[in-house]
């Protein structure tokens, strides 16, 4: 048996190493037909470690940045070939592929930056610290209220944009000796003010529901999916009253741990099949693209399992309904929104149509919600998020010429040379 675990894992190692190979070989062919970039050109980077799963981390910035880059411009210090291949193909925002510690020291010394952002805690995050005179600043992929959100590591940077007063809670509660009022700053959601696509249908007046579960789980304590316990008896009241409209938008990975539920998420997605060709007008989605925006906004009312999803559309400020676990096991915060939501249980699914009509028209429950969209974002206005990131980037650019005048008048300002760090390369 070890020996057959022996050859899978270096089986897997090998096809790692050859589609390592392959992707830098598609990275190198991109930017040989792609103009440099210009000295001293960017002010702000953001260092992006990771590859191509962990995509959707850069791209729910990349309209928020982009919008910074008019005032500010933005280039990715992307490490891994795969991830730069992906930000290549997106061409949202100019890539810096700096795989070596080499490349990402050329890349520094050609520009002038002065604020790095780091939306993930991986780890060769550290290789990118030791370069001073900038600031760290931890801008995060997404807002919960899961263990990720209140790590110790939040120290490393200089700085951490959050999103309003119940991630600063959040951290307050594990964290000694920072200073929030100075390191913590709030910028609400940006993202909320920069929804990506367009509905594929034609909008009537339909209620639309979004249905959006995760997948199953690796472990009790995790077993927050929905689509078997709730998903069908909740999608069949839908698709059979004739005026809801379901966007369903199953998790990518829902049955690869659990056959059977996956096979209950291919009956869900047949049943839209089925309920469109029986009534064309009904135009249901069964939703599996790369863009998350446009259904969060979209949707009269979501219905989602405990995960980022609850907080992507607290962030839209509109009804939510969230499916309670049947796994005793499973872990639920009950610090934050999980201990005052709309939950939905497996027994009330086959009523979700009245548990929808509810939470629209229920005053007190749009009451809550907006109490709660306000703790977590601040102001939920359009825009508002907006201006604030930007507001606090011209805050720390503001900061960083004090710091950089003022090592000028003590003669300082030179960058000290680098200590030599072993030379790494990240595929």
């Amino acid at each position: 048996m070890g020996i057959v675990s022996d050859a899978r894992k270096a089986a897997a190692l090998l096809r790692k190493a050859v589609a390592a190979r392959s992707a830098v070989r598609s990275v190198r062919q991109t930017l040989a037909h792609t103009p440099p970039h210009p000295s001293n050109r960017y002010r702000i980077a953001v260092y992006f470690a990771d590859g191509e799963v962990n995509m959707y981390q850069m791209r729910q910035w990349y309209k928020p940045l982009q919008e910074l880059a008019a005032r500010w411009p933005v280039v990715v210090l992307a490490r891994s070939a795969t991830g730069a291949r992906a930000l290549l193909a997106d061409d949202a925002l100019p890539v810096a592929f700096v795989p070596t510690v080499r490349d990402l020291e050329r890349a520094i010394q050609s520009q002038d930056i002065r604020v790095v952002f780091y939306v993930n805690q991986n780890t060769r995050n550290f290789q990118m610290f030791r370069y001073g005179r900038r600031w760290h600043v931890f801008i995060n992929h997404g807002e919960s209220d899961k263990m990720y959100m209140t790590t110790n590591q939040y120290k490393a940077y200089d700085f951490a944009f959050i999103a309003g007063q119940a991630a600063r809670d959040r951290l307050e509660r594990v964290l000694w000796d920072y200073d929030f009022d100075r390191r913590a700053i709030e910028i609400g959601r940006p993202q909320a003010d920069h929804y990506s696509g367009t509905p594929p249908y034609t909008p009537d007046d339909r209620t639309v529901v979004l249905y959006a579960p995760t997948w199953e789980g690796d472990r009790p304590s995790a077993h927050y999916g929905s689509i078997r316990s709730h998903g069908e008896a909740l999608v069949a009241p839908l698709l059979a009253s004739g005026r809801h409209r379901v966007i369903y938008r199953p998790h990518p990975r829902s049955g690869v741990v659990d056959s059977e539920y996956g096979e209950a998420n291919r009956r869900i997605i047949a049943a839209l099949r089925a309920a469109n060709a029986a009534d064309p007008r009904a135009q249901h989605v069964f939703d599996d693209g790369p863009e998350l925006g446009w259904q969060l906004s979209a949707a009269d009312v979501a219905i989602v399992d405990i995960s980022a999803m609850v907080y992507d559309r607290l962030a839209a400020g509109k009804p939510l309904l969230i499916t309670r676990p049947v796994d005793e096991e499973a872990v639920i915060d009950t610090h934050g929104y999980l201990s005052d939501c709309e939950w939905l249980t497996a027994e009330a699914a086959g009523r979700v149509t009245e548990e929808v009509e509810r939470v629209v028209a229920d005053p007190e429950s749009t009451r809550r919600l907006a109490e709660w969209v306000r703790r977590y974002f601040g102001d939920p206005a359009p825009g508002a998020a907006t201006a604030k990131f930007h507001a606090a980037v011209e805050s720390l650019m503001r900061e960083w010429e004090s710091w950089h005048d003022g090592a000028a008048r003590r003669g300082d300002d030179e960058e000290p040379e680098e200590a030599e760090l072993d030379e790494t390369t990240i595929s």
